[in-house]
């Protein structure tokens, strides 16, 4: 007998459609009224056809994971029993979302999956225990990078000193495989202040520039190349206070950590699009959190407003300018590239348009390495559990790199382009890059 035909919670009354003989039908509530999210639709929509699983890089090399359809819709089918607990082989989920592009049905699996870890976390996980003590730093770099920042030489001499990594595997489970990224000894942010903030004022076309950590403590030179890009075109550039966009916390479970930092995010992006601009990220995972992951997961007021209103970098451009256009008959000395597009591109559609944009520029050769995984995806590939199966899941990229022409490669993604050094040995560059060294003077560019 099939659950529809004997509901835990069916409650029959002498108004029911039985007792009154009205044929009339009654929907059964098969969840509890007061589930905060319900999934229920996205949950009915899966037809079992498995095409995530076999999308899913994580289940491609680690025969224990049993795929996004089982910690999708097929756990949240179990979740319906109030005692039943979420499996912890959620957390070996890696986030990369694959399975939200390859899912035919348009199942929300990474919602789905994102909702289990933060319950997994919050009702079974010992807070106490080695695991969720990583976990939690991992996900907040933020906060370490903020105080790392403060003695960048310091930091950076002790973030890769042999004892201390080896001390950080052995306790924590940070894995020691891994060179810790350098910090940059004046972050975007300080140089920003310094720079006097935007050289352009247009009341008429203002971005609002989410940098993400990544760009604020490590790579600061893309941020810059962010404001020269755009500055070109006659932008004037706001840069409003802001916290980590919560990629790393959704992956890791730590769905308070990652509200509160919405909330912050959120107010002050809202009130920047008061203020005429929209909102640019050149980080792909952090426009993907923007625009589908806060209001997926949270309802805080305005979230809907900073979701319609953000766009990647180069996708802001080609929408609102003649990039292309632009772009024809400039000149430029640059290595050849090894582009690789990162999984969180691919979910927002926009994997092709950094090889398109920059094959406008002469002198530019970049050739795309393919579709497959980077397999660092974020914090997963610095745990030492996992460490060997993100270069696994990797080696396809490192093979395809290694046969383009070109030695140096690109990406949008911080996470990717750490992966992509670290398992060919390339400099790693950011398509504004590129598009800088292009489209901006030497004279006027101030990076």
């Amino acid at each position: 007998m099939s659950d529809a035909e004997t509901p835990d919670d069916y409650d029959v009354t002498d108004d029911s459609p039985a007792a009154t003989g009205d044929d009339e039908f009654e929907p059964v509530q098969v969840f509890p009224e007061s589930e905060d999210m319900d999934l229920r639709p996205g949950s009915d929509d899966c037809y079992k056809c498995s095409t995530c699983d076999t999308n899913c890089p994580v289940a491609e090399v680690d025969d224990d994971f049993p795929g996004p359809k089982f910690q999708g819709p097929e756990q949240w089918r179990l979740k319906r029993k109030d005692d039943h607990d979420i499996d912890d082989s959620v957390m070996k989920c890696s986030n990369c979302m694959r399975c939200d592009s390859a899912c035919p049905s348009e199942v929300p699996l990474s919602q789905m999956h994102n909702t289990a870890r933060g319950s997994f976390v919050e009702n079974q996980m010992d807070k106490l225990s080695p695991e969720y003590i990583r976990n939690r730093i991992l996900s907040n770099y933020r906060t370490s990078a903020w105080l790392a920042s403060k003695v960048p030489r310091l930091s950076n001499f002790m973030m890769n000193f042999g004892p201390a990594r080896w001390v950080m595997e052995k306790t924590l489970g940070v894995t020691a495989e891994r060179d810790f990224p350098e910090f940059a000894e004046q972050t975007f942010r300080e140089w920003w202040v310094e720079r006097g903030g935007a050289q352009v004022e247009n009341p008429d076309k203002r971005v609002a520039y989410f940098h993400g950590c990544y760009s604020n403590y490590n790579t600061p030179e893309v941020g810059k190349a962010m404001v020269e890009v755009f500055e070109e075109f006659g932008y004037e550039v706001m840069v409003p206070d802001q916290g980590c966009s919560g990629t790393p916390m959704f992956a890791n479970g730590m769905l308070d950590d990652a509200r509160r930092h919405a909330e912050t995010n959120v107010e002050n992006l809202v009130a920047a699009i008061g203020e005429g601009a929209d909102v640019i990220a050149s980080c792909t995972s952090c426009s993907l959190s923007l625009r589908q992951e806060y209001p997926e997961l949270f309802d805080i007021h305005g979230i809907e407003d900073v979701s319609e209103h953000t766009y990647e970098a180069l996708e802001y451009l080609r929408i609102h300018e003649d990039l292309e256009g632009e772009l024809d008959g400039s000149e430029v000395d640059f290595p050849d590239l090894a582009y690789h597009a990162p999984c969180h591109a691919r979910n927002q559609g926009l994997d092709g348009q950094a090889i398109e944009v920059v094959d406008r520029i002469d002198g530019v050769e970049a050739e795309d390495v393919g579709d497959s995984c980077s397999g660092i995806s974020g914090t997963y590939g610095w745990k030492a559990e996992k460490y060997d199966l993100s270069m696994e899941i990797g080696e396809e990229m490192f093979e395809h790199m290694e046969d383009a022409e070109g030695d140096v490669g690109m990406t949008e993604c911080p996470t990717c382009a750490m992966q992509m050094g670290h398992g060919t040995g390339y400099e790693i560059r950011h398509p504004l890059e590129v598009l800088e060294a292009a489209l901006v003077s030497e004279d006027t560019s101030s990076a």
